[in-house]
């Protein structure tokens, strides 16, 4: 194996099987398609204009290509659909290193060749963002070959592998063209994604949102900061921001679209599905700075004439978030709070213990408390969710802790 930087591969001079000097690499393209990193041709610059060379054509790399073929037999370049252009799409670009959860610049990429019968293959390894790419790129053509290898040796790589690099890629025509999708960036915490989105570009930050799984965006979109998230739902389409808005716990939701013009939150709400639209547009009834808020209308209630098998088959069918089942909250009448039955009991107690025998003394406030009572109460009674109840004890919704935690940390 041998390694070859793209910085000394744009520029080489192409020799035919003569040894006659044929043109200049201009360009090295990537057809992701049909191979993940192996490079497919060379754009080529001669004096009849840039010409296609097939990897499959070339002997060896380096400072002088050599080809297998003269210019007559390679093809015009018109540009081609789903090529990832290694100059064009990657040097001086920004990437998210999805290893190292943040965004960096490319200053060269590294390929190997390998050679492969009568042809040598070449494929993308990683790339480099540290100070040695910076150094080759800079030093090409104007210090000795010789010095600048010294120097180079000096200072340590800082590359990343190409598995673990995603394209940052603002054109939506080139994005559906290169067919690069953000898989790595989905498998990150959605926390170190909004740390990463909140450090992009608008442009950017829009192109990640296209890309991320519904539920994956909507759970990223929580964590950023509320002017961020303002920015990022009014650069998608109505359709699109309902999506990922849908799968927000409805309280974010309310929340961010309170937000938003009242045009555009009514165009996203009109989008919504029903059950959804109906829960976040009664929360917006009710003051931000409030509990009925910062509550979310997810939470599990089970009638509290009803066994441990219950609140298992509730547990079940629930689709909320897991801060919101920490607590079974237990129904009277008219869906009067009754009690309440830590998770943790559930999962201990035989399934045919009465509901009623484990419950709890509850903490329950008004719609309208204020934020600083809802946060004491949490401080006072050290708890994971607190009820939220109507003039009649009507369960109407829960905070929860990261509710209140996000509450404090927007304060700061």
């Amino acid at each position: 194996m041998a390694p070859v930087a793209l910085s000394e591969l744009l520029g080489a001079v192409v020799r035919d099987p003569a040894g006659a000097m044929q043109g200049r690499v201009r360009e090295i393209a990537v057809a992701p398609q049909d191979h993940p990193t192996r490079v497919a041709f060379l754009i080529v610059g001669t004096p009849s204009g840039d010409k296609v060379l097939p990897a499959a054509d070339v002997t060896s790399y380096g400072a002088t290509v050599r080809a297998t073929t003269d210019t007559l037999r390679w093809e015009r370049y018109t540009g081609f659909d789903g090529v990832l252009l290694l100059k064009r799409d990657l040097l001086d670009q920004q990437i998210i290193d999805v290893h190292g959860r943040k965004v960096v610049r490319v200053n060269d990429v590294e390929l190997n060749a390998m050679p492969i019968s009568s042809h040598v293959t070449l494929d993308v390894m990683a790339v480099d963002v540290g100070a040695r790419g910076a150094i080759r790129r800079l030093g090409r053509g104007v210090v000795p070959a010789f010095t600048l290898r010294a120097l180079l040796k000096k200072v340590p790589p800082r590359v990343i592998p190409w598995q673990y690099v995603d394209l940052l890629e603002t054109d939506p025509a080139r994005r559906v063209k290169l067919k690069i999708a953000y898989e790595g960036l989905s498998r990150m915490h959605p926390a170190d994604i909004a740390d990463i989105v909140e450090n992009l570009p608008p442009a950017e930050r829009e192109a990640v949102f296209e890309t991320l799984d519904e539920e994956v965006a909507a759970e990223t979109l929580e964590e950023i900061d509320r002017d961020i998230q303002v920015s990022i739902v009014e650069s998608l389409d109505s359709t699109r921001a309902a999506d990922i808005v849908e799968e927000m716990d409805p309280d974010a939701a309310a929340d961010l679209l309170g937000e938003l013009p009242e045009g555009r939150s009514g165009e996203i709400l009109e989008e919504m599905e029903p059950d959804e639209r109906r829960e976040v547009t009664q929360l917006l009834e009710f003051g931000e700075h409030t509990a009925a808020g910062r509550m979310t209308t997810e939470f599990i209630a089970v009638a509290e004439t009803g066994l441990v098998s219950d609140a298992i088959d509730a547990l079940r069918r629930f689709e909320g978030t897991r801060e919101s089942v920490a607590t079974i909250y237990l129904t009277g009448a008219g869906h009067r709070l009754a009690g309440a039955v830590p998770l943790m009991k559930i999962a201990v107690s035989a399934s045919t213990e009465p509901l009623s025998a484990l419950s709890e003394p509850y903490i329950a406030c008004a719609p309208d408390t204020p934020d600083d009572e809802v946060a004491a109460l949490f401080d006072k009674y050290n708890l994971i969710t607190l009820a939220v109840a109507d003039e009649q004890g009507r369960l109407a919704g829960i905070v929860t802790a990261d509710d209140v935690i996000t509450m404090l940390r927007h304060r700061h």
